[in-house]
């Protein structure tokens, strides 16, 4: 989301808002300001924080959108009027630019939000950024009883990280997923937030590659071990594993990250038996 805040700001800082087409009856999160109240307001400014890209405009509201799973971003010049599957939203700029929110995903949560001066809109409980001190300072000394993997998944104890990236930054740091934060040493508490930097910046880096909005998958193609279950570990050469829940799946190397156990499955074993 950091390259595609920075791809956005570099397409539309300085554009006056012209208008928007409403697309999906629950992609806007907010009733007051309204829209309408951005037409002829210019982008000043456009940054992240956590998976939300804000819109800083010159009379001081902010439009914040969030592509939850399976969202996407098209840059359209000039602006079309047709309705893709899936379709958001789209925003009409000057200069015959605009942006389109779509989202793939079933469970419909992408979403934006017209937000007032002062207003956090849905940032306001998040957990401070993976990469910061303040984060850092409490990953080191925390003595909470879950699961590591759980913590990197929730925003509100640290923003921004997400199950893929978590699979990846746990691999990288030979831990299990299912290991308490509190039964960490300190070596690999410090290798955890090592193999945190390290991953998220490399992502970075990939991403940076792309042009325009992000028409295509966001970073399924750029992952390490999730979503790879059953194909060769990339350090060890063995199988990679999975725990699968209701929403999501835990990927890992039994070899290189828990000893040679494999965590139990329970939707493994209902097959099973």
């Amino acid at each position: 989301m950091q390259a595609l805040a920075e791809r956005v700001g570099a397409w539309l800082v300085g554009a006056t808002f012209e208008g928007y087409d409403p697309l999906g009856f629950t992609g806007l999160k907010t009733v007051e300001p309204p829209p309408e109240a951005l037409v002829g307001a210019s982008i000043v400014g456009v940054d992240r924080r956590a998976k939300y890209v804000t819109l800083h405009f010159d009379n001081g509201l902010r439009v914040m959108f969030h592509l939850s799973q399976a969202g996407r971003l098209d840059f359209e010049t000039p602006p079309k009027r047709t309705r893709p599957k899936g379709s958001v939203v789209r925003w009409r700029f000057s200069d015959d630019r605009a942006v389109l929110l779509r989202e793939f995903g079933t469970e419909r949560k992408a979403g934006w939000w017209v937000l007032a001066p002062g207003d956090e809109g849905p940032v306001e409980k998040l957990g401070p950024e993976a990469t910061s001190d303040e984060f850092a300072q409490w990953f080191r000394t925390a003595d909470d009883g879950r699961r590591i993997h759980t913590i990197l998944r929730d925003q509100r104890t640290v923003a921004g990280v997400g199950r893929g990236y978590a699979d990846d930054i746990l691999h990288r740091a030979r831990l299990s997923p299912y290991a308490s934060l509190k039964s960490l040493k300190l070596d690999e508490r410090e290798r955890m937030l090592a193999a945190l930097q390290e991953v998220l910046a490399e992502g970075l880096d990939r991403e940076r590659l792309r042009t325009g909005g992000l028409s295509q998958n966001k970073l399924g193609e750029h992952f390490t071990v999730h979503g790879k279950n059953g194909l060769p570990c990339p350090v060890c050469g063995h199988d990679l594993k999975r725990v699968s829940y209701e929403s999501h799946e835990v990927v890992y190397c039994p070899t290189c990250q828990t000893g040679g156990k494999v965590l139990a499955d329970r939707r493994l074993s209902r097959l099973v038996k």
